[in-house]
């Protein structure tokens, strides 16, 4: 597997995308770069293709921003057996599980709320910005996006479960099923 050392301008977009998950999130917010199909990629491009055609942005820069990016997600997330212990001792910690009504009725982790429209203008509008709260998704994509989102409207105690309810169900409680998309 490739490292964040590896990553270069040769790179497909596909390896910088394994390397880095929130590399995307970070070309779009950065450069206005794949966020539709004007100005996506695919992912057999290479970094430095995506670079020359938009702008002939600079590849290093651009790596550096996907690098900086990543540490910060790093810095999101939880890890499984971490929440499960704070789960014990911070009674007042919220889980908010943003995938699909249908994912979470099928499996979901105890004491979790399944996130609605309503309930993210609660959040915006009558939270106190310290409450505590980890979002849940599947594998622990939309996940990070969601986080980012909050804490960039001032809310300062959000993370994001690695992995998501897939890394739950294989490092703390096999009980809860694990499904896959087709």
């Amino acid at each position: 597997m490739s490292t964040s050392t590896d990553i270069s301008a040769d790179s497909a977009m596909e390896e910088v995308l394994t390397v880095f998950p929130g590399a995307r999130r970070t070309l779009f917010q950065k450069y206005h770069i794949g966020g539709c199909s004007s100005c996506g990629f695919k992912m057999d491009e290479t970094l430095g293709g995506v670079c020359e055609r938009n702008n002939d942005l600079d590849v290093t820069e651009v790596l550096s921003e996907i690098q900086s990016s990543h540490a910060a997600d790093q810095k999101i997330l939880v890890e499984p057996k971490a929440l499960r212990n704070e789960l014990a001792t911070t009674p007042d910690l919220k889980l908010l599980d943003v995938r699909s009504r249908e994912e979470f009725d099928a499996a979901r982790i105890e004491g979790a709320t399944h996130m609605t429209r309503d309930l993210m203008q609660e959040i915006m509008g009558k939270w106190d910005p310290e409450t505590p709260f980890v979002i849940i998704d599947h594998q622990g994509q939309q996940g990070l996006d969601a986080a980012a989102y909050y804490l960039g409207h001032g809310l300062k105690n959000v993370r994001c479960l690695r992995g998501g309810i897939d890394a739950w169900s294989l490092e703390v409680d096999e009980s809860v099923l694990r499904y896959e998309f087709s």
